[in-house]
């Protein structure tokens, strides 16, 4: 919601892909407080957990979305499965009478098929391969489905969700390959929809503060800084809501055209937009890192 009290994206359809938790739901959420309708898709709801075994649900991030303004619609889905993001998206559309307006992919699940200690030759295959069929191959399927929608009304936004908007290496083969791909999935998509007037973009947090890098350093989000005693770098990390806000501005930005195809973070469009953080922060973790961590392992790197 802007100061004014107007919800800039009221009338709006959205859909965030791996909207359970973490960047997911701090969009979905973000979405629903400046007014849309958005469906929050997963596949850890009341009726059971996904692979990962958290107890965050599609559920309570539709709740929240409500709660927040909008109106949150859960719809468990595996995004593996091209029949079921078939039978999502035939929903919508049945719905909102053909409308949606934004596309978040923002799903994941790789943290546990992520290899940090060893290169490629010496990794599990299946587990690499794996985690690229969950955190690509899913998103592809889901434009695949949902593009259509958004072609015949000749507007839209699709935001690809990743870790980075460099070239740099990001310290895992599999996880490298696939965040580097999720940007070039929105590189691609921008491409193709240019003609359609549909923008394309991809989005990094900074040091993103979700339910599971909380638990890691043993916080809650009323004690969080207290995790910068193990890592110093955590007192400058950023919460969901962060990134949800930066995505909101970009899904009401009548000019956002202008920035289809770019690889975006945080750390730049709250300069741009003016979003703050949960606590009324501005995170800018690619300036901490020229500060802090550039002269021990070189620079973040140009944005793609």
């Amino acid at each position: 919601m802007t100061s004014t009290g107007i919800r800039p994206l009221t009338g709006t359809v959205a859909l965030v892909a791996g909207g359970t938790r973490g960047g997911g739901r701090g969009i979905a959420v973000a979405l629903g407080a400046a007014g849309a309708t958005v469906y929050v898709t997963g596949r850890s709801g009341a009726v059971g957990r996904s692979g990962l075994d958290r107890p965050e649900t599609i559920e309570e991030t539709a709740e929240q979305v409500t709660a927040a303004g909008g109106l949150g619609i859960p719809v468990r889905t595996d995004h593996s499965r091209p029949e079921e993001v078939r039978a999502l998206v035939d929903r919508i559309a049945a719905e909102q009478d053909g409308q949606l307006d934004v596309l978040v992919n923002s799903v994941w699940g790789g943290d546990p098929l992520t290899d940090w200690e060893h290169p490629l030759w010496e990794q599990d295959l299946e587990t690499g391969l794996r985690l690229i069929r969950q955190a690509v191959e899913t998103h592809v399927i889901t434009s695949r489905f949902a593009l259509p929608l958004m072609v015949a009304r000749k507007s839209g936004l699709v935001v690809e969700v990743t870790d980075g908007n460099t070239a740099r290496y990001r310290g895992s083969f599999f996880y490298d390959l696939a965040k580097s791909a999720v940007i070039r999935l929105a590189v691609a998509q921008a491409a193709e929809l240019k003609p359609h007037g549909v923008a394309a973009v991809a989005i990094t947090p900074g040091f993103l503060r979700s339910e599971a890098v909380l638990e890691h350093f043993g916080v809650t989000e009323t004690n969080w800084r207290d995790g910068a005693a193990q890592d110093p770098n955590f007192a400058h990390s950023e919460t969901p809501a962060y990134l949800g806000r930066a995505v909101a501005a970009l899904a009401a930005d009548p000019q956002i055209m202008a920035k289809s195809g770019r690889a975006l973070a945080t750390w730049g469009l709250y300069e741009e937009y003016g979003f703050t953080d949960a606590d009324g922060t501005q995170p800018d973790f690619a300036a901490h890192w020229a500060e802090n961590l550039e002269e021990q392992y070189g620079p973040l790197g140009d944005p793609l």
